[in-house]
């Protein structure tokens, strides 16, 4: 008897949600305004779009990107008429930013990572503070204990 094993659903992408001009022309702006790599610049991106996406479809305004996530949604939401376009695409409403509106603690990220997950996305760990290799006291990702 053979057992055929499905092979996994892709994970989705937040770059996917966005035209790919658009996710370099945000990434770019990302890279140079926060002095990062352009790589990692594009996997902040990708990650502050996975988060918006999860935020605005469930209206769960308590969610709160990591410090290495936000510059991801900052560089977005500068690109003002793009950003507002999208939001209306995606959500009919322009999904608004409130800076330092929710503290970040490491359970409420913990918690915007089990999101973003269970709504299918690739969650880059080591955007999110949450990567297994973490040994505190070594700062592991935002807030609490680090």
């Amino acid at each position: 008897m053979t057992t055929l094993l499905e092979p996994p659903a892709a994970l989705r992408r937040g770059r996917d949600l966005v035209s790919p001009e658009l996710f370099e022309k945000v990434s770019e702006f990302c890279a140079q305004e926060y002095g990062h790599e352009l790589s990692t610049a594009h996997r902040i991106v990708d990650q502050a779009l996975a988060f918006l996406k999860v935020m605005g479809d469930t209206r769960a305004f308590d969610m709160t990107p990591s410090d290495a996530v936000d510059p991801g949604w900052h560089s977005f939401v500068l690109h003002t008429q793009a950003y507002a376009a999208w939001c209306e695409e995606q959500f009919g409403f322009f999904l608004g930013h409130e800076p330092k509106a929710t503290v970040r603690t490491r359970p409420l990220i913990g918690s915007v990572v089990d999101r973003v997950r269970a709504a299918g996305f690739h969650v880059d760990d080591r955007l999110w503070g949450a990567a297994k290799n973490c040994n505190p006291p070594a700062c592991c990702g935002d807030g609490d204990g680090c």
